[in-house]
């Protein structure tokens, strides 16, 4: 059997699954909190490997291992600040929020970021904070599209706009049928296909470069300089600026919706408490096997043109055609399943946050699947007409989200007295400062676009505390 026949066929069979869930799951969906939050019943493996999912797929596998081939060992401050953001999120942000969102019967991220807010300054926040969802995330899916759609093409000779079309429909599909749980179950298949690619590649990739000592060895004889340096062959304050600018990606980990709204969905403490380990355990293989990926990548292909396909290049010519068809066919369907999350979110914004969606139950659902139908369709011009390497594209959305959301959520949950205006002013300093630092000229690590956005944002909201009034004599 040709290998594009294997693909396509386990192309098939993963689909079926995916939609066969999305059937399963739009039974359980009988109203608004069940098809944004599950009933809030999620368990700890849904939830970790979930969460995880989510917040990989796509720039994790190419975008990750794209990095290290061109960056080296520097790239290893990525793995470390995606893990450090993850920590603070479970550890920090997890307990608070899954307590406050019983408490007050939160449904998405924005009713935790609008507060107690009343009158003209919540409609004002309502709809900037739901602006900042629906442009981010457009990017953001368009970028899984971009990632799928590029090997569906290579693979069965499809045009570019055929491929992404393809994807986006199924994925569209199953989502509006099942809504979180079969956004949440479909995500847990994904990163569990995620996990084993990260364990089994780089394997074979370490064995076929001699070992360990091979690997060494081989990574002296194809690096530069730079390449072999923790700071990039930065020094001073070059370095200090490229080792905090690499850490400072896990920031952008707080302020993402289709990541925070798992711990609003949390069964219970324990299962929250299970779920952390099982998301470390979970980070550590991904993020440090693609970067191992990426590394020895360089060493057995050192000209690929596009370093973004290391992954796929890799899979091509390490296992026999049948294995690495398959690895290909699953990975790519699981790179494609990620933008669900993204698409629910957005989703939301606009059926539950900006109440298109009350009524009855029926009308909340029908607006709440059109809005993913909608985006979807954005999501898909944007990968068409405006392509961008998926790793800048992700991480551009990454980075607005997290700093547009990120200081305000950390306020909310720590109960700070906050003032209308200065949260307004945070939103809004944050998403357009990235979106500003984003186009400007790159600074060492990237530390402008990375941390400056989110400081920003968190100075608004210290300096825009009540003060409490003088007492007169």
């Amino acid at each position: 059997m040709a290998t594009s026949n294997i693909i396509l066929a386990t192309l098939v069979i993963y689909k079926a699954i995916l939609l066969g869930i999305g059937f399963w799951a739009s039974r359980r969906t009988q109203d608004e909190e069940d098809f944004f939050l599950g009933g809030r019943s999620l368990g700890p493996v849904v939830a970790a490997v979930s969460y995880s999912s989510s917040a990989s797929s796509a720039w994790t596998l190419l975008g990750m291992s794209g990095v290290a081939y061109v960056m080296g060992v520097g790239a290893l401050w990525i793995v470390a600040g995606s893990l450090i953001g993850m920590l603070v999120a479970w550890y920090w942000i997890a307990p608070r929020l899954m307590r406050a969102s019983r408490e007050q019967g939160l449904v998405t991220l924005t009713d935790l970021l609008l507060g107690d807010l009343d009158g003209p300054h919540r409609r004002a926040l309502l709809w900037v904070v739901s602006l900042v969802i629906v442009v981010s995330f457009s990017f953001y899916v368009a970028a899984q599209f971009q990632g799928a759609a590029a090997t569906f093409a290579s693979s069965f000779g499809m045009s570019l706009p055929a491929s992404i079309v393809t994807g986006a429909a199924i994925i569209m599909l199953y989502t509006l049928l099942g809504g979180f749980w079969a956004v949440s179950v479909t995500d847990t298949i994904q990163g569990l296909l995620m996990a084993a690619t990260a364990l089994l590649l780089p394997i074979a990739s370490v064995q076929a470069v001699g070992g360990w000592s091979g690997f060494v060895d081989g990574l002296h004889t194809v690096s530069t300089v730079q390449q072999l340096s923790l700071t990039a062959g930065n020094a001073g304050l070059a370095a200090a600026g490229f080792v905090i600018g690499l850490l400072s990606i896990g920031i952008g980990t707080f302020g993402q919706p289709h990541l925070l709204v798992r711990f609003m969905a949390l069964r219970d403490e324990r299962a929250m408490r299970q779920a952390r380990v099982l998301t470390i355990f979970w980070y550590v293989l991904v993020f440090s096997g693609m970067c191992l990926l990426g590394l020895v990548g360089h060493i057995l292909f050192p000209l690929a043109e596009d370093p973004e396909r290391i992954f796929f290049i890799l899979t091509e010519n390490l296992f026999t055609p049948v294995v690495g068809a398959i690895l290909i066919a699953a990975v790519l369907s699981a790179i494609m399943s990620t933008a669900d999350s993204q698409l629910l979110v957005a989703a939301s914004a606009v059926a539950h946050d900006l109440g298109l969606g009350r009524g009855s139950p029926a009308r909340a659902l029908l607006v709440s699947r059109l809005s993913i139908a909608g985006l979807a369709t954005l999501a898909v011009m944007i990968a068409l007409f405006l392509p961008e390497r998926i790793f800048s594209r992700v991480l551009f959305a990454w980075i607005a989200l997290g700093s547009a959301f990120g200081p305000l959520v950390f306020a909310r949950l720590a109960r700070w007295s906050v003032t209308p205006t200065a949260a307004l002013a945070s939103v809004l300093l944050g998403f357009v400062s990235a979106v500003v630092l984003y186009l400007a000229p790159d600074t060492p690590g990237d530390i402008a676009e990375r941390l400056l956005p989110f400081s920003l944002a968190a100075l608004c909201l210290w300096l825009g505390r009540p003060r409490p009034r003088a007492q007169s004599l």
